[in-house]
């Protein structure tokens, strides 16, 4: 399973209790550079905190979106963003990158992170898209959830019930 997911706005125990609800295993970093104003989103600070709650971290900086590219998608010139972004997915590395993700996919669940909250907005989209076109299977698109970070005392946010079920279900 693939699915992809922005923090844009969340509070970490959000982030990684939205994960944990979905059962995501592994997280992929697509962001060029791994790095955040947001505390706990930064790359080393951001693998501590999943691997602490069971979940795999790798940063593919490979599929990051370049500085033209993000500079492009700010100024609302997504025509020249996507351009750019088409260029960097026809790279050797970036197309063992992307094999790479399907490899794991069909491991486990996995979750491409990047930062905006709107995929639609994100490049992570058009590496989901790409990835569904190749592989044949369907992406979903997580929006963190206020409200479902794991407590010390719970297991995990999937353990706790109907409640979990409820939350899963508006996620998508």
């Amino acid at each position: 399973m693939i699915s992809t997911i922005g923090y844009e706005g969340a509070r970490l125990a959000d982030f990684v209790g939205t994960l944990q609800l979905v059962d995501v295993r592994m997280v992929i970093d697509i962001r060029e550079r791994a790095q955040s104003r947001r505390a706990g989103f930064s790359k080393s600070a951001l693998r501590e905190r999943l691997e602490a709650a069971g979940i795999g971290y790798l940063h593919l900086r490979e599929l990051g979106d370049p500085k033209d590219g993000r500079e492009a998608a700010r100024s609302g010139d997504l025509v020249r963003f996507r351009q750019i972004y088409a260029a960097v997915l026809q790279t050797n590395e970036a197309i063992s990158a992307l094999s790479q993700i399907a490899d794991l996919s069909r491991q486990m669940s996995v979750c491409l992170l990047c930062y905006e909250r709107d995929h639609h907005e994100c490049h992570r989209k058009i590496v989901a898209d790409h990835l569904e076109s190749s592989m044949g299977t369907k992406a979903r698109h997580l929006g963190v959830k206020e409200d479902v970070a794991v407590h010390e005392f719970q297991r995990r946010v999937r353990d706790a019930g109907e409640g979990a079920a409820a939350w899963k279900q508006q996620l998508f």
